[in-house]
């Protein structure tokens, strides 16, 4: 079937050249030939509500990734309860080893999308959530389950981490330039609840009329009905545009630009400690307040843990937009000097032993990181616009086109290696608990890592410089 959008001779701010008319191809397998979101007319008529048709799917997709990938999170807190004799350090590796899967499963699921078609990898990367997600029905019923056994079971659920770099590639093919950061912070907004509503939903499934035996496995099984749907809906609504390709060259010219590294340090900085904080804040709270890990509501337990991931995740967007009114770098200072008096006060209010006053420093660190997210994640292709200006390579010319290759591939490549962060964190905590007996010496850890980004930010991309073609970022 073939679409032709011809723009409105009536219209006079329109292109009156028929050149410039859109053809829509589509093949069988809904491949789409001729996709143009940057043509107005086609943009209006046509192209924007097949991309939004694609997004929320996309959306629905990611989100259940990061919920299969968040899932030990705060099934970890229940295996004492359901049997399992585990150390804390076992914990710890079984909250962490996902993390450490799904920021590296970003690398190749970036480039998926150009490789197989983004409905068609979209397919597939849900259909993988079923495995760790019926693995781990099967392993947490059984208490003499082997400790390795459920680290490998963990380790699959890292495969809902690659989601968001697929799932933010696929979609920044099908907007135009001036709608992109819309789109994108939407995607990213809606995948990050999923770890809310995990830590949420899974303590009152696994509860819920289960008298004194926790339905534990329930953790796993109750979303198999909704990753069928996403595969479904994904299969009967989405689309593959042929014109996206994978740019290994890109990649390759992004990975010699300091700017990645210095930004990628960033952002394991700010969503790095968005995600790892948001994985232990149910075992800290566990560790720390036993008596509010779960509060009773009728027949279910509720964990007021996924208050953290809420939190974080509804401040990311807010940061893109303040990033954008007041300047990326200065929204992301200030975002690790709060981070950086959260921690502080965390350590100095933890000896009161007071659950509330414990909550709200969480609750402001998590808000600073979900702000960190936004801004840090905003300066990205600024940057490169400001290299761009610096080396000459002005939009419009073919050094311009390469060094705007290079900001989308940089993209993908700081969001994966910021993933890590997931990693880091539990393990730092872990390190400060076997070695002290006590998670201040991780706190005031954090608190010195957040003054000094805070400073590398200010130095580099608040300061004019040559490099960076005299701007602030």
């Amino acid at each position: 079937m073939t679409q032709t959008v011809t723009p409105s001779t009536t219209d006079i701010a329109a292109p009156s050249s028929a050149d410039t008319a859109v053809v829509l191809t589509h093949r069988p397998g809904r491949w789409i030939d001729g996709w143009n979101p940057e043509e107005p007319t086609f943009w209006a008529t046509t192209g924007k509500a097949i991309a939004r048709r694609n997004l929320g799917w996309s959306i629905f997709a990611e989100f259940l990734g990061f919920i299969v990938w968040q899932l030990w999170s705060i099934v970890v807190v229940m295996l004492p309860a359901a049997g399992f004799t585990l150390t804390s350090s076992e914990l710890f590796w079984l909250i962490s080893l996902p993390s450490l899967v799904g920021a590296t499963l970003r690398f190749p699921y970036t480039f998926m999308v150009a490789l197989v078609g983004g409905r068609n990898w979209t397919m597939i990367s849900a259909a993988l959530l079923l495995i760790p997600a019926v693995l781990l029905g099967i392993v947490v019923s059984n208490p003499e389950t082997p400790f390795g056994v459920l680290l490998l079971v963990a380790a699959l659920g890292g495969v809902g981490g690659g989601n968001f770099a697929s799932s933010m590639a696929n979609i920044t093919y099908f907007f135009p330039q001036k709608e992109k950061g819309w789109a994108l912070g939407l995607n990213a907004a809606g995948g990050n609840l999923g770890t809310s509503v995990a830590q949420f939903a899974v303590p009152i499934a696994v509860t819920i009329g289960a008298g004194t035996v926790l339905n534990i496995s329930l953790a796993g099984w109750m979303w198999i009905p909704l990753i069928l749907v996403a595969i479904w809906g994904a299969w009967k609504y989405m689309d593959n545009i042929s014109s996206a390709k994978a740019d290994f060259a890109g990649s390759a010219a992004a990975l010699r630009e300091p700017h990645l590294w210095v930004m990628a340090l960033l952002y394991i900085g700010t969503f790095g400690s968005f995600i790892g904080f948001a994985s232990v804040f149910p075992k800290l709270i566990a560790d720390q307040f036993p008596e509010f890990s779960t509060f009773q509501v009728g027949g279910a337990a509720v964990s007021l843990a996924f208050l953290g991931a809420l939190i974080g995740s509804l401040a990311r967007p807010y940061g893109g937009k303040l990033a954008d009114r007041f300047g990326g770098a200065r929204m992301t200072v200030s975002a690790f000097a709060v981070m950086a008096l959260g921690a502080l006060s965390l350590v100095l209010t933890l000896p009161l032993q007071n659950f509330w006053v414990f909550l709200g420093c969480f609750l402001v660190l998590f808000a600073a990181t979900g702000m960190g997210n936004g801004s840090t994640y905003r300066m990205i292709p600024n940057i490169f616009a400001a290299r761009g200006l610096a080396t000459g390579a002005l939009p419009g010319t073919p050094e311009g086109l390469k060094m705007q290759r290079k900001s989308a591939a940089a993209l993908g490549l700081i969001s994966a290696i910021g993933a890590y962060g997931g990693f880091l964190i539990p393990q730092i905590l872990n390190a400060s608990q076997l070695t002290s007996g006590s998670y201040n010496a991780a706190f005031y850890g954090f608190v010195i890592g957040y003054v000094v980004l805070m400073v590398l930010t200010a130095v580099i991309y608040m300061i004019p410089r040559r490099a960076l073609a005299q701007q602030r970022i």
